[in-house]
This record gives C-alpha cells, structure tokens and sequence, in this order.
C-alpha cells in the first residue's frame, strides 16, 4: 500500500501530463519540455493554490487560447515568436495577480560568456546564488594565438597611441610567457622522469599543472577566459544592474549582450533591467554609491605599514559556547537565551562532550559538522598573488571583497624560475607592467590600468566566514592537489583559529588539513583520475 495518495487522472488527461511530467503516479517528479516562463508560472501559481501542481497544470495552464499550454506547444518552435510571447503573457498572468521577485527565482538558464578578461569574469562571479566554471589557468597554455593574436583583451577606452603601446606590451609578456613555461616544462620533467606504472597522459597532465603554476603569475589580467554560467533569473538580474553601472566599458558591453542573449532564454525575467524607473533607477544607484566612496576613501589618509600575509583581524572569544549552544538548540524544547545560559555555566570538560558528539566520527573532509558551526565567524585580511586570490574567490559563500589590482604590493616568484636562470626575466616582466599601470592610471584611470596587472602581483582582499565554510575552505584547499601558495594560506589560517582565536576544538575537528609537503602536488590527483577512467573503460585520453 502506498504511503501517499495516488492522484487519478483520465486517459486524456494522462496523454497530456506524460508530455510534460516525468511521472504520474509518485509525489516527486520532474517536469520537462516546458519554457522557464511557463515553469516559473506553474510553481508561482502553485504556491498558492491547494492542488496538486499536475491537476492546477490541467486546470489551470492548459485551456486558455491565448496563453494556455496547448496554445504555446502548438506554436513554440525553435526561435518562434508567437510560442515565445504566449508563454510571457502567460508568466506575466501569474506574476502581475503573485508579485513577488521570488518568482524570478523559479526559471534559469545555461549562459557561456567567452573571451572575457579575467577582471570581467571576477564581476561576472562576485553572486553568491549562482554556478560558474572558469576556464583554467593550471591546465591550459596560454601561449597559441586566438584569431591571430594572443589571448588579451584591448580596453576600447585607450586612445590610439596607448592602444599601440598596450598591445606591444602584452604581445611581450605573452611571449615571455611562452617561453619560460616551455623551460618550465623541460625542467620538471628533467627533475620528475616519468614513473614506469603511469601512464604518458597523467604524468605529462602533472608536469604541465605545475608548469602552469609558476608560469602564470606572468599572465596579465586581460588575460582572456571563458565562463559557464547556470542562475536563476532574479540572479541574472542581479548581475546585470551591477554590470551595468560598472565604470569598465568591457563589462557593460557584456551586459548588452548577456542581457540580449538572456531575453531569448528566459524574456519575462529580464524586463526590468532597462527599464529606466527600475533597472536604470537601481544601476544609476549603484554607480552612485561607487563614485562617492572612491572619493571618500581618496580623501582619508592612512598608513600602509606592511601587514602580515595572513591576519586574523576579528573573532569571537566565546565562540566555542556559543557553537555549542548553538549545536544543543535543535535537540532541546528551551529558548535560545536559556540554552546559552546553561552552557556558560558548563565546565571546559563538559563543552568537549558537546563537540565531540556534535562533530562525531569524520571519515571524509565532506562530512561537516550541522549548522551549529556557522555561529562562531573569522574576518581574515590576506595579501596573496592574484593568481591564488582567483582560486580562493570561488567560495562565494562567505564574504569577500577585495581591492583594485595595482603593483603596490610587490609580486611573488616562484623557486623554479631562479632555478630555470629566469628570475631577471620575470622582475623586467614586472617592471615593465608596474611602469605602464602608472602611465595608463595618469592617462586614463586606476580601474582602466588594472588590465596590465599580471597574476604575480600581490591584491589585498578580506575573507568573512563562518567556521562551518571554514570547514570547507581550509580542508579542500590545503589537499595535495592543491597549489601550494593557496595550500600555504590556508594553513596559516587554520593556525590561526587555533592559535590566535584560542579555537582549538574547531581546528581540531578539521581534521582532514593536510599541512604535509609535496614535489608533485596533482600526481596522485591524475593517477586515481586515470584509474576512474580505466575501470570505466574508457582508456588513456593520450592514446
């Protein structure tokens, strides 16, 4: 006997839901071969009608002429208007009688946004409600030409003589590139020969991964990628106000053509972001806000005494009891206050019982702790190259915010490059850059002179977290695959929440940092890639 109520529905009834619902007689179920709009729409409706949703979908989304699902199947094709403009006055229907932006959470898309500098793919990543995949820098050469040239963004706002000078500039650093990764590749084969049980693919993958780790740091952050994005339409929205009021030409450009694109996939969901009493009114607000600040920080003189690479800056002394509180509350009936109050009282001995229980028996970095953990927080501000600064951005759920890219605070060289008899290379590389960031800040702006920073260059940016996403953060970031800059990072902030924030049940229970050393970090990375691929049986991709 089923557990749940088995809905009945007539034969041509079930004709038309099995077109559109993945099954008919189980209460979880997909649905399918409908526009976002309509989705959207259906779910928007949903959430205030008693019915079930494939009874309101018959009821309700069907036999309209104009904007019924029947009128829209029968006209929607691919790039049919008619189809497409039935299904919006359909999710205009519904979100004009419900209105509420939340129902602009309910449809999304797939965008692939190209060719974009690596300032424009941080803007287009800043969201937190989102999923990006970036092209890598660790995997791929930079050094093959892309219609003729190599791989950079040119500013539309330089001038014809700056343009000149800009390019001849990054035309140098990518053949400086070129070259000292191909000796980079030469001299960690040299020093890593290939092992007699791996295959030509994983062991050349790894050289090439830690080749593209020290040669990047020359790469500048025109350096062109390519981005995936997957949001809902209140995130796209989102990002567009943002782009929008954004002083880069670059990235407005691409916001026309994300928003244009977007407009075909999910219409009704971009209405808003020109419109002038609303998106323009909130863009206009943004810039706004933008403008005063930078004139406001321009105006306060601070010392810039130098900092620690890491630093803790702010935690809480009583963070371990109130993460065990916090951790006590969804087993107890009393208040909040009242839990805090008996742990306060509790003894050290007693607060270790809690974590112990709380954390139990961790035999995977991805088995973390409940929500008890995201009571406690750690404000870290960290200097870093931008390269690592790319790679520790990703965790978005935290807060992070980080400042312009400039040459204030000196780039890092890798060993190898002294070791390749590269080192005077590199420091002309990043003279040459520091000299034409100043000249195009002068000339034209600090935000324009941002595209010439290479990778190398230190940026300083604050990272606000919780210790449940520091849980995450620090454990994946310092396994073996990982690069060791970033590895060294984190590990200096799991040091520190011991140390410094006097957390040491939390750091203990992160018990998968791994803060051990190694030659060739993604070797065993690649080998249990290869063995996955083997036992699927799909072979050496070398072969």
């Amino acid at each position: 006997m089923n557990p749940f109520h088995v809905e009945s529905f007539t034969d041509a009834e079930a004709a038309i839901l099995n077109r559109y619902f993945t099954n008919l007689d189980q209460p979880v179920f997909g649905i399918t071969g409908l526009p976002e709009v309509v989705k959207g729409a259906l779910f928007a409706r949903y959430s205030r009608s008693p019915k079930s949703v494939r009874r309101l979908f018959l009821d309700e989304f069907i036999e309209d002429g104009e904007t019924g699902i029947a009128a829209i199947a029968a006209h929607t094709g691919a790039g049919d208007p008619l189809g497409r403009d039935r299904a919006e006055r359909l999710y205009d229907t519904v979100f004009t009688q419900y209105g509420d932006d939340s129902v602009a959470q309910l449809g999304g898309a797939h965008l692939a946004v190209e060719q974009a500098s690596n300032i424009l793919t941080k803007v287009l990543e800043w969201g937190r409600l989102a999923s990006y995949l970036e092209q890598s820098t660790r995997y791929i050469f930079y050094d093959q030409p892309l219609g003729g040239r190599y791989r950079y963004h040119t500013p539309a706002e330089l001038t014809d003589d700056a343009r000149a000078t800009y390019t001849q500039h990054m035309d140098r650093m990518f053949a400086t590139y070129s070259d000292v990764v191909a000796r980079l590749v030469a001299y960690y084969e040299k020093l890593y020969p290939k092992h007699d049980g791996d295959s030509a693919f994983v062991w050349r993958s790894t050289i090439r991964a830690r080749a593209c780790d020290d040669a990047r740091g020359l790469l500048p952050a025109s350096t062109l990628s390519n981005v995936g994005i997957f949001a809902s339409g209140q995130a796209y929205e989102a990002l567009l106000l943002r782009m929008r009021a954004h002083p880069l030409a670059e990235v407005r450009w691409f916001g026309d053509l994300m928003l244009a694109e977007l407009r075909k996939l999910i219409p009704s969901f971009m209405k808003r972001v020109d419109v002038p009493d609303r998106g323009g009114v909130w863009s206009h607000y943004l810039g706004d806000i933008d403008r005063s600040m930078r004139e406001l920080a321009a105006s306060i003189e601070m010392d810039q005494p130098s900092a620690p690479t890491v630093q803790l800056v702010e935690f809480d002394p009583e963070g371990e009891r109130k993460v065990a509180a916090a951790a006590l509350y969804r087993y107890c009936s009393a208040s909040d206050a009242v839990i805090r109050d008996a742990v306060a009282k509790m003894s050290e001995t007693e607060i270790d019982e809690i974590f112990d229980a709380y954390v139990g028996n961790r035999t995977n970095r991805r088995h973390k702790p409940g929500r008890g953990m995201e009571q406690t927080f750690y404000r870290f501000d960290i200097l870093c190259d931008y390269g690592i600064f790319r790679d520790l951005q990703r965790h978005r759920m935290m807060t992070i915010e980080w400042q312009p890219l400039s040459p204030a605070h000196g780039y890092v060289t890798p060993p190898s490059i002294d070791d390749i008899g590269a080192t005077d290379t590199w420091d002309e590389a990043m003279a040459a850059s520091a000299d034409l960031y100043e000249a195009i800040s002068a000339a034209a702006s600090s935000d324009l002179a941002q595209y010439v920073v290479p990778f190398a260059q230190n940026i300083r940016f604050i990272m606000n977290l919780n210790a449940r996403e520091a849980f995450h953060l620090i454990e994946l970031r310092t396994q073996q695959g990982g690069h060791p800059d970033y590895r060294r990072v984190c590990q200096e902030m799991h040091r520190q929440i011991r140390e410094v924030a006097g957390h040491q049940r939390i750091a203990d229970a992160m018990s998968f940092v791994d803060y051990d050393n190694y030659d060739l970090g993604r070797l065993e990375t690649e080998r249990r890639a290869a063995a996955k691929r083997a036992a699927a049986g799909l072979g050496d991709p070398s072969a």
